[in-house]
């Protein structure tokens, strides 16, 4: 136990870095020796971790007070409850050294480096009382909100955000042997047959190392990932509490650690109840702020090569689903512009009975001889003359957004009062936090489009429309309507008693039956989906309650089975042709050739599909789904960029909630055991299994 103290604290230990490994120190060292201010925590931890609970015990004193903390938050035990239990202890056995409460155990924990600070926040979003200047504020600056909870005898804050410091949790990853070296995968492992398989493969990472050589030419400067999404941590109890965790994902690991459960690190908790919104800069700025300081390096230790060096990090993305995309870039997703990629050069199209947007024009994307462009029956009317939409970037983002001045808060004061003045849509909500990293402008790929999302609600739009569920089909009688406005397809207007026939793509009842019991009598493997005849209801002929994976599974494998035979030859084709392109996109590696090849094809198909169904159906969704191949070509395969692993930790964060009245600190005491426990599993400093949760433990990086 000694020893790996030793090893995993050796930066403590040094003073020089061009100084070899340092010896460790015994107990009558530590008794003898005055340590400095800077390292008592770590000869505290070093004489906890070498005395024996009592003597002949097979246990250490720092190893019971982390199991026992385990324990404490696997069952949900109160600190009252822990305080007793230690109380017991020390009563039954005087000679063993247990401490003599839950707090004095947790400023033993707190030790390893792995703790979280309290910064109090103004209940509207508006600001944190971060500053030495704001800490003794007792109202909001902005709205005059109280920074207290009313009607309390004590000071206690309305709102707190939980922040876990990065730079210790960085520094951790390179005390043990096996993950300092593994941080350096992307390096020490070629690419030898040119395929997308990790992230260092693609446009966007070696850019970067072009732009910056001076970061890249050591492989130890970690390369981070931020993912977020906001969850009901009652489950059923609550419909309107929205917490937001906020995490980093190391890309330096290899593909089979990268995605892991243990390898994410919780970055903060935005409490609820109410979701930030575009108010998230304001919580993030803790976060960016230490970013930039790592850009300029922090002294690290690293076990591998018994050295120390300077640790630099850097955020190459974000992943999130669409709306959070909106949140976290500031870009308007609910206007006829809502598409980030195709950015200002796009024609918006009203549907006026629909009362929605549509997103057609997909010609645009073909090539300038191609026949689709000089189709005006098939297509809108017109011929398409116009050339994709360039590609802005990070310079030219952010020459739209500087001048963008935005008082965050839903309660802060504008134009003398609190009410909002009335101001016409605007594109850009606020300029995204993010740029004030020195080299987010450089990055090629700042917020990924969320696969397992657009994927969601592609299989929606085709699912209902085939089988034409009355509230969520998207040929509905406003549809056609539209459709007679446009001057389109007359085979397909109503009746001036709004009664029209079935097109195509519409399943007939006997065809409706025979696509339901095919899907419901499929058998897969143990493991492989959830049991998706629970969603089909044969009697009434419809589908229901579909999740995310449900439709993963059933776009990518089930669905061209059950159309066969049911629908005309060409509409047949055109799904098959458009699940397949689900299907290659999701693989555990991506040819390059290959991808341009997906790409030509996923354009053709949408202009069948555009042939074929009302606008509509084109949501921004359904329009996404153009741009998927050249991040894919920017980023790498999509399943590290993709929110399934996100989804299943936030599941997990679940999980701790014990007090339903603080979600928040359950969460952050509950990741905070966790969390010690894979510290001290991954450099041995004792044998623990810390969770035995199958779908987190075994989940593959590579099957959402």
């Amino acid at each position: 136990m000694e020893m790996m103290i030793n090893d995993a604290f050796e930066q403590y230990r040094q003073h020089d870095p061009n100084v070899g490994a340092s010896q460790p120190l015994n107990e009558d060292e530590i008794v003898n020796d005055e340590p400095k201010e800077d390292h008592n925590g770590f000869y505290e931890l070093l004489k906890d971790g070498s005395q024996t609970l009592y003597e002949g015990s097979k246990y250490t004193k720092l190893e019971f007070i982390i199991k026992l903390y385990h324990i404490k938050v696997l069952c949900g035990l109160s600190d009252k409850a822990m305080t007793m239990i230690l109380d017991l202890l020390n009563d039954a056995f005087e000679k063993a050294k247990f401490p003599p409460s839950i707090y004095e155990a947790k400023k033993i924990i707190n030790k390893l480096g792995l703790n979280y600070k309290n910064i109090d926040a103004s209940p509207k979003h508006c600001m944190l009382y971060l500053g030495d200047d704001e800490k003794s504020l007792d109202a909001c600056k902005h709205c005059g909100t109280s920074r207290w909870k009313p009607n309390k005898k004590k000071k206690i804050a309305a709102k707190v955000l939980r922040y876990f410091p990065l730079k210790p949790r960085l520094q951790r990853l390179f005390t043990c042997r096996k993950t300092a070296k593994d941080m350096r995968w992307h390096v020490l492992e070629d690419n030898k047959d040119g395929l997308l398989r990790h992230p260092r493969d693609g446009e966007a990472w070696k850019t970067f190392d072009l732009i910056h050589p001076e970061f890249s030419s050591d492989p130890r400067n970690v390369r981070l990932g931020l993912a977020t999404d906001g969850f009901n941590p009652a489950r059923t109890l609550s419909s309107t509490y929205s917490i937001w965790p906020i995490f980093l994902i190391p890309y330096n690991l290899p593909p089979w650690i990268c995605m892991n459960h243990t390898s994410f690190i919780l970055s903060m908790i935005i409490p609820g109840k109410q979701s930030p919104g575009n108010n998230i800069d304001v919580y993030l700025k803790p976060l960016v702020e230490e970013l930039c300081e790592l850009w300029s390096g922090v002294d690290t230790y690293d076990s591998s090569l018994n050295e120390n060096f300077r640790m630099r990090a850097a955020l190459m993305w974000t992943i999130s689903d669409f709306p959070s995309l909106g949140i976290l870039s500031g870009w308007n997703i609910h206007t006829g512009l809502a598409c980030p990629t195709c950015n200002l050069d796009a024609e918006p199209c009203r549907l006026r009975n629909c009362n929605k947007w549509c997103f057609m024009g997909h010609r645009r994307f073909l090539s300038r001889n191609h026949k689709f462009r000089l189709n005006r029956v098939r297509f809108d009317g017109s011929i398409e003359e116009r050339n994709p939409p360039l590609k802005l970037s990070g310079s030219e983002i952010f020459r739209q957004v500087e001048h963008i001045n935005t008082t965050f808060g839903t309660g802060a004061i504008q134009n003398g009062t609190r009410k909002r003045s009335r101001q016409e849509v605007t594109q850009w909500n606020k300029r995204s936090i993010f740029f004030e990293l020195p080299y987010w402008e450089s990055n090629l790929l700042r917020h990924n489009l969320d696969f397992m999302h657009i994927e969601k609600n592609v299989c929606d739009n085709v699912m209902y429309t085939l089988l034409h569920e009355k509230d969520k089909s998207k040929d509905n009688l406003n549809a056609r309507k539209d459709l007679k406005e446009m001057g389109l397809r007359p085979d397909l207007w109503p009746d001036d008693n709004g009664k029209y026939h079935l097109a195509l793509f519409s399943l007939t009842r006997g065809t409706k039956k025979l696509f339901l019991k095919t899907l419901k009598t499929i058998t897969v493997p143990d493991g492989y989906s959830s049991n998706i005849s629970r969603c089909i209801d044969e009697k009434l002929n419809k589908i229901s309650g579909l999740k995310s994976h449900d439709c993963h599974i059933i776009m990518e494998q089930l669905l061209p089975l059950a159309i066969r035979n049911l629908l005309p030859d060409h509409v047949t084709s055109i799904l098959v042709e458009f699940c397949s392109f689900f299907r290659i996109l999701c693989g555990k590696t991506l040819n390059l050739p290959e991808l341009q090849l997906l790409k030509d094809r996923i354009v053709v198909t949408l202009c069948h599909l555009e042939m074929l169904f009302p606008p509509s159906f084109f949501t921004v969704m359904v329009h996404l789904t153009v741009h998927l191949i050249e991040e894919a070509k920017l980023g790498g395969p999509v399943h590290y960029r993709y929110m399934y692993p996100v989804e299943r930790e936030l599941g997990h964060l679940k999980s701790f909630v014990r007090n339903k009245a603080q979600p928040e600190g359950s969460i952050a005491e509950g990741y905070l055991a966790e969390e010690s426990l894979t510290f001290c599993s991954r450099r041995s400093l004792f044998n623990v299994h810390f969770n035995s949760n199958a779908k987190i433990a075994s989940s593959s990086i590579c099957a959402p």
